[in-house]
């Protein structure tokens, strides 16, 4: 049924089990047996690639030296070139490139990734993003937990204001009813509070009403400017918050007492050239750290073994700390730890196998993961082997 039957030493095992016949079996001699990966931000859904603004980062021509994300935002391009893109394309292209990407997660030993919409910011554009994540929950073998961000970006047009009312009378309840009648299901809402984005108050109001319908918290905060998002989230009952590049001290404390998860995004900041989140503070006060790979035309990672590499180098995770946050914490993130992100009876049989005695080396070997896993198993079934 896709459940993990039983865990314990070879010999118990073989005995308690003595009498079954298997379709397969696979023989781990000498290697690893970890929980399928659980990647806790992602931006899967998209057309239209930003390779260009790869070269604009490091360019050495003077107007373009170091532009920063919102130096390229206010250019018009960043979000509002993909938004562009992906308004353009057609549905079957959207699902067509978002399961090849979710392809290469899975052979990267991601399980269980959440994928965001965010790159329509009209009600059409959204809906046709989340029914293309609905259909992949529906038909592909890698889990799926969907996020509603809308309030992404203001789109071009509308004020920050305008934008907040047309989330909140018009999205919202377009995805209560669709919802109602089982034609999408979404678990998370989500909103870009920022400066020049969205402020505190229109984040409290669009968060709140996705609540209202039953949406869990989880969203973008403190990322470029610090903005007391954090404090909002524990005050709204958030299962997660993410980026808190610039939270505050008194942020962390609260995130802590609320177990409220921090879902913190290295490659952002290595990309970006950002200062790095303070996980070390945030674990040793007691915060909840998942991660994720933020895999979007911005950053371009699918892998959760590199995600964890950079935790540990970058952010002074230790390795079992990095494993946790991308496996147990990042499904807590989801509101999906009961069911997944450790190896325990009853909970779903995602796991991954890897060819190594020690563990470890799904964070110490910087990329060539691909030639160290040996195989992916989601619900049970073997769904990639090398």
């Amino acid at each position: 049924d896709g459940f993990i039957k039983a865990i314990g030493p070879a010999d118990a095992i073989q005995k308690q089990f003595s009498e079954e016949t298997f379709q397969e079996r696979i023989d781990c001699t000498g290697k690893c047996i970890l929980p399928g990966l659980v990647d806790a931000h992602t931006h899967p859904v998209w057309a239209g690639e930003r390779v260009h603004e790869f070269a604009m980062k490091g360019e050495p021509c003077v107007q373009l030296a170091g532009a920063t994300y919102m130096d390229i935002h206010q250019a018009g391009g960043g979000i509002n070139f993909t938004v562009e893109r992906t308004r353009q394309a057609s549905e079957e292209a959207l699902f067509s490139s978002f399961r090849q990407r979710l392809g290469c997660m899975m052979r990267a030993g991601t399980t269980l990734a959440e994928c965001k919409s965010g790159y329509g910011l009209n009600l059409e554009t959204e809906l046709k993003m989340l029914r293309v994540i609905e259909r992949a929950r529906r038909e592909l073998d890698i889990g799926i937990s969907a996020t509603y961000c809308g309030a992404h970006s203001v789109p071009k047009g509308k004020t920050a204001a305008e934008a907040t009312d047309d989330i909140i009378n018009n999205h919202i309840p377009k995805l209560k009813e669709l919802g109602r009648n089982g034609e999408i299901h979404v678990d998370n809402i989500d909103v870009f509070c920022e400066k020049g984005v969205f402020d505190l108050d229109s984040t409290r109001r669009i968060l709140q009403s996705g609540k209202d319908i039953g949406l869990q918290i989880n969203f973008h905060g403190d990322e470029l400017h610090p903005m007391k998002a954090a404090e909002l989230g524990v005050e709204l009952g958030a299962k997660a918050i993410s980026h808190l590049e610039e939270v505050s001290d008194e942020g962390i404390a609260a995130m802590a007492a609320a177990r409220c998860s921090a879902v913190l995004l290295p490659t952002t900041a290595y990309m970006l050239r950002l200062k790095q989140p303070r996980a070390r503070k945030m674990l040793d006060e007691g915060v909840i750290v998942a991660l994720g790979s933020d895999f979007n035309p911005n950053a371009y990672c699918f892998s959760m073994p590199m995600v964890m590499h950079l935790a540990c180098v970058n952010m002074r995770m230790s390795m079992p700390e990095a494993l946790a946050a991308a496996t147990i914490n990042a499904a807590y993130a989801l509101g999906k730890s009961h069911t997944h992100g450790s190896l325990e009876v009853g909970k779903q049989g995602d796991l991954i196998i890897i060819n190594s005695s020690r563990w470890e080396h799904l964070i110490y070997q910087f990329g060539g993961h691909h030639e160290l896993i040996d195989y992916v198993i989601a619900k049970g079934k073997v769904i990639y082997k090398k």
